[in-house]
């Protein structure tokens, strides 16, 4: 896949990565419980750190969310929203799993199949960023 890196977006205040598997010829997507509160499901996602790009924020905060060592495959999207009263604007990339440790955090993760993993995120703008990741991968085993 092409667009591997993306400068960070004017604005940027976090990143984050729709992660994934293959497992039995089939992609699994990795969310993530809410720091705050275990019913939610999120994409992981952090803030960006000075210095750090925003691809690599991505990376980060997925191992330190869910112990999982990831490399960057394509920009996706930005997405704009809300998180306690504070505006977010979130650079999302494509990531493949490479390995996958106890997680320093102590978060819930689940890999899940694509249709399971959209219905299980609690936030609209997360099933949307999601869906649009899915479909890419989806995509990509035509081409291959």
């Amino acid at each position: 896949m092409a667009n591997r890196k993306k400068p960070n977006g004017a604005g940027s205040t976090h990143a984050g990565g729709v992660v994934y598997r293959l497992k039995d010829a089939s992609h699994e997507l990795l969310l993530v419980t809410s720091k705050y509160d275990t019913s939610i499901w999120v994409l992981p996602k952090g803030h960006i750190e000075p210095g750090e790009s925003s691809d690599e924020t991505a990376i980060r905060e997925t191992f330190e969310e869910a112990g999982v060592t990831a490399r960057v495959i394509a920009f996706l999207t930005t997405s704009r929203q809300v998180v306690h009263g504070s505006k977010q604007q979130i650079e999302y990339y494509l990531l493949e799993a490479l390995a996958e440790e106890k997680s320093t955090e102590g978060r819930k993760i689940a890999w899940l199949a694509g249709e399971a993993a959209i219905r299980r995120l609690t936030f609209d703008e997360q099933r949307a960023v999601l869906t649009k990741g899915y479909a890419r991968l989806e995509q990509s085993r035509g081409i291959q």
